[in-house]
């Protein structure tokens, strides 16, 4: 998460909005390759209903989750045992569920797919469908809902650079790499199978990193900009009152916990202990 990374993503986004926003041909004339692929009961972009490309697309989404699932596990330990030790340094869990839930959730899936009307390759007129194309930075389109741009699979897919950069330093490099690695076959798939025109993919990749690169360098790396609030201490003692504020909320509605069913222990009082539990407030 250095600046050559930040120029790179840069400059891939200035070199391909130029490309496919004066030459809109040559995204639709890759998007015509794949649809020339049809299978036995005539479907085109055939690669979006083959077993195999399902199967890697599903894994890949699996992948993703699999990889923000500690972080969000972490969390909610914390929360219903809030006296419990953090299994995951605060600030990482709030990397990874920050620029998870701002990229892929936010940006992506609900202010650019559901208001950035451009229309799915598979949809548009030149391959068959009933809406008009549009290049990438027209809003413009016919498509009501869920669009073309940008990718969700692959801004979900490039993310996987946030656990990567927290990565022990020898690994580092490995790990951005397998993540490139992955990003580039998901949006592969995605491309093969009409869902998506390659700036959709690019932009999915480039608008995600950015989120990423700049929460890393507000969290880890400016120290005259570091959120103030997030060291991991503070972050685990924030999670502790809010799991302890929990518990007392369920005590007011009538549940008790475990502790207090079995009743105080031997020379504590059990008021006392909710005393104690509720200075930390």
């Amino acid at each position: 998460m250095n600046r050559t990374g930040l120029i790179i993503a840069l400059v891939v986004a200035a070199v391909s909005g130029l490309l496919f926003g004066l030459y809109p041909q040559l995204e639709l004339g890759i998007a015509q390759h794949f649809h020339a692929y049809v299978d036995e009961n005539r479907n085109a972009f055939a690669w979006r209903v083959s077993p195999p490309l399902m199967l890697a697309r599903d894994i890949g989404i699996w992948v993703i989750t699999l990889l923000v699932a500690p972080a969000v596990g972490a969390a909610v330990i914390k929360i219903v045992l809030p006296h419990s030790k953090m299994l995951i340094a605060g600030r990482s869990i709030v990397f990874l569920i920050a620029t998870l839930a701002l990229g892929p959730g936010l940006l992506v899936n609900v202010v650019l797919k559901d208001h950035w009307g451009r229309p799915r390759p598979i949809d548009v007129t030149q391959f068959g469908g009933a809406q008009h194309y549009v290049t990438w930075w027209d809003p413009r389109g016919d498509c009501p809902g869920n669009c073309s741009f940008v990718s969700g699979d692959v801004a979900g897919a490039i993310w996987t650079m946030a656990p990567a950069a927290l990565t022990p330093p020898p690994w580092r490099a490995l790990a951005y790499g397998a993540a490139l690695v992955f990003t580039a076959g998901m949006a592969t798939i995605r491309v093969m199978a009409g869902g998506h025109f390659v700036s959709d993919v690019i932009f999915a990749g480039v608008f995600t990193f950015l989120i990423v690169w700049v929460m890393y360098a507000l969290i880890y790396r400016w120290k005259r900009t570091a959120l103030t609030g997030f060291t991991d201490g503070e972050i685990e003692g924030a999670l502790e009152r809010f799991g302890l504020k929990c518990r007392d909320g369920l005590e007011w509605l009538g549940y008790r916990t475990a502790n207090e069913i079995a009743g105080p222990q031997a020379g504590d009082d059990g008021d006392e202990k909710l005393e104690r539990r509720r200075g930390w407030w």
